[in-house]
């Protein structure tokens, strides 16, 4: 008995990138301030953003059998890659200081993350998955093919026997 699973590989790579983006508002994108204390909505859009593409990473699984937009999912992408692209070409924000404080590892942290949520999100519009196929073991191991073409072609001949 044979189950398969399919794992839709552009969704999966975008759910990789919104968590990155998600990790990245809790830490430093300015010296000293992360996400969370120096944006007042924006990393609110940032979050939601992000949430919304794992769900459509579950959407798109079998647990839920409700599948979601390729084209709302690039939009949703693009949309966060936009936003973080702004914050990292803008000086920044007020509450940062008059200083300017320097950019610091979660800013680019969620600039890799967005960038792997557009990525995956043009993968899913290729429709790539990747099958996941688990078999219930019957009989010893020694009647088992060890790999997928073990028992696909003919068997050879036993050498022959000397005198």
């Amino acid at each position: 008995m044979t189950s398969g699973h399919k794992i839709p590989v552009g969704l999966l790579i975008a759910a990789v990138g919104a968590l990155l983006v998600i990790v990245s508002l809790f830490l430093h994108w300015y010296d000293g301030l992360t996400g969370w204390t120096v944006f007042e909505i924006l990393d609110l859009v940032l979050l939601s953003l992000a949430l919304s593409m794992i769900f459509a990473l579950v959407a798109g699984s079998e647990l839920v059998r409700r599948d979601v937009s390729p084209a709302v999912m690039l939009i949703i992408t693009v949309t966060t890659l936009v936003v973080v692209v702004t914050q990292v070409l803008n000086d920044p924000p007020a509450v940062a200081g008059d200083a300017g404080r320097g950019k610091d590892v979660g800013i680019w942290l969620a600039l890799g993350g967005a960038g792997l949520m557009v990525a995956g999100a043009l993968l899913a519009n290729t429709q790539i998955s990747l099958a996941v196929e688990s078999r219930r073991r019957e009989g010893s191991a020694a009647e088992e093919p060890t790999s997928p073409l073990a028992g696909t072609g003919p068997k050879p001949e036993p050498p022959p026997e000397r005198p």
